[in-house]
């Protein structure tokens, strides 16, 4: 048997044992019998299900007529600075396509340098130069300097398509914070408009404070009238006096919740403490808007986080594709070319300075393969958790819409109950009032019909407050806002 045919042999063999160590784990049986939960055709409690009539697809310009929230949430959107953390991930991901793919394109550098070699006489290379002579009387210099000019480039030739594959990955996860940049938009505009109603209510309830402060102030002179004509008793004036001073109290506690909404608007529109303009002259008159909430296929389309989700879930399903391609062998091809001589002015004397080099090898792991091993393990793990997160995001979104509609409707109903509560605690604060001046009542009564009038009021503008939030939940829920 012959030397060449020995070689061809021992190749054949080495080449075989390549293809077999490359042989790459194959992607999980999760993935492969997943089953996504299919989302309903309609929502359970809503009353539309026609896909043109979804209050989402409104732009949020249109959707809030108030002009002073509209210039407050305006502003946030030019200065929040989650908004602006966010912006910056995006570049983030930018810059990571554009390194990816970089990766695609040879490697090329130049390079000048300037070295001095001294090898030791009584060895194999210093013997030969010492009997070496470059031209005639003229031996190597020793030591030997070096000197060198040229360019040299690397390339990984993507024959598995790992390189093309995590550029496409990139892609997705840019993509991905581009969404989350639009779930920002809509949490923000969210978040502005639901304390902007939060601060009109306490505005309302403070001014309903202040008329029964004053009402108290009147009901305790004439308790005070009373007593001085024998009538009534110190009882009666202290209890009056005491029911005044906890709506005293109460005032200041409005005040400080005022305070603490206004500076969290303020927060949230990137500058420090200030009032917010706002008109509350009719927040109890305000109707909240008729609500459409269209199909849940189309949450897929107008929910940011659910855009985000599916392209994280593609970008970890690419990932899975790099993590394989590790096992297969890799192909880079490295080349120079330049001038190299002892001395400067040889540098020009050519060919005999020009040096030039290509190469290209051919690399696959054949033991000890525990750390691809585990990227790709890694890899298809957060594919799966990827997998998931994309099924609970869809899930959340519908049980998040049908939870607002219904509470909406609820709440309209609850609104009902509760004016028609106020409408007769009224009337029955003056029944009592009257009751009171004739003896025919007594003081306590006053006290529980005011106590229970100024409850009943206080519910019915919180209701109204929520009211408003809620329809603003729902346009948050639908995916209103970021467009």
């Amino acid at each position: 048997m012959n030397k060449n045919r020995i070689k061809n042999i021992i190749g054949i063999g080495v080449f075989g044992i390549m293809l077999w160590s490359c042989k790459a784990p194959a992607v999980s049986q999760e993935i492969e019998n997943h089953q996504a939960p299919k989302i309903p055709e309609s929502y359970s409690n809503s009353q539309n299900d026609d896909a043109s009539l979804n209050s989402g697809l409104t732009p949020w310009k249109q959707f809030f007529t108030d002009p002073n929230l509209v210039n407050l949430i305006d502003e946030a959107l030019k200065n929040n600075q989650e908004l602006m953390i966010t912006l910056q991930e995006i570049e983030i991901a930018k810059n990571e396509v554009m390194y990816k793919n970089g990766k695609l394109s040879p490697t090329v550098s130049a390079k000048i340098g300037a070295g001095v070699d001294k090898v030791a006489r009584y060895t194999s290379e210093g013997a030969g130069d010492a009997s070496t002579e470059m031209e005639p009387g003229k031996g190597i210099p020793d030591p030997l300097m070096d000197y060198m000019a040229g360019v040299s480039a690397e390339w990984e030739v993507d024959i598995w398509k790992k390189l093309r594959t995590a550029k496409d990955a990139s892609i997705a996860r840019y993509l991905s914070t581009i969404e989350g940049k639009n779930f920002v938009l809509t949490n923000l505009i969210a978040e502005v408009a639901s304390s902007y109603y939060e601060l009109l209510s306490l505005d309302s309830q403070l001014e309903l404070i202040h008329q029964n402060i004053a009402l108290q102030k009147n009901a305790l002179e004439v308790v005070k009238i009373q007593k001085q004509a024998a009538r009534g008793t110190e009882l009666a004036v202290k209890k009056f006096e005491a029911e005044l001073l906890k709506s005293e109290s109460e005032e200041f506690n409005i005040h400080q919740e005022i305070t603490e909404t206004e500076n969290r608007i303020n927060a949230l529109l990137g500058r420090y403490p200030q009032e917010i303009k706002r008109d509350n002259s009719e927040f109890t008159n305000m109707i909240p808007q008729t609500m459409y909430a269209g199909i849940p296929a189309q949450l897929l389309s107008n929910r940011p986080d659910i855009k985000q989700a599916e392209l994280e879930l593609k970008a970890s399903s690419l990932d899975v594709k790099v993590a394989r391609a590790e096992f297969y062998p890799s192909l880079n091809i490295s080349a120079a070319l330049g001038l190299q001589a002892f001395k400067p002015s040889y540098l020009v004397k050519m060919p005999e300075s020009i040096l030039y080099s290509l190469a290209g090898d051919l690399a696959a792991p054949l033991i000890n393969k525990s750390a691809i091993k585990a990227e790709f393990n890694t890899a298809n793990a957060r594919q799966i958790q990827a997998l998931y997160e994309y099924d609970k995001t869809v899930l959340n979104a519908y049980l998040d819409v049908a939870n607002q509609m219904s509470k909406i409707n609820n709440l309209e109903k609850s609104y009902d109950y509760k004016a028609k509560e106020t409408e007769a605690l009224n009337q029955s604060i003056d029944i009592a009032n009257q009751l009171f001046k004739n003896s025919r009542a007594d003081y306590l009564e006053v006290l529980m019909t005011q106590r229970d009038a100024l409850d009943a009021k206080m519910e019915l503008i919180e209701t109204k407050e929520k009211q408003l939030s809620t329809v603003v939940g729902i346009y948050k829920s639908l995916g209103g806002g970021w467009k």
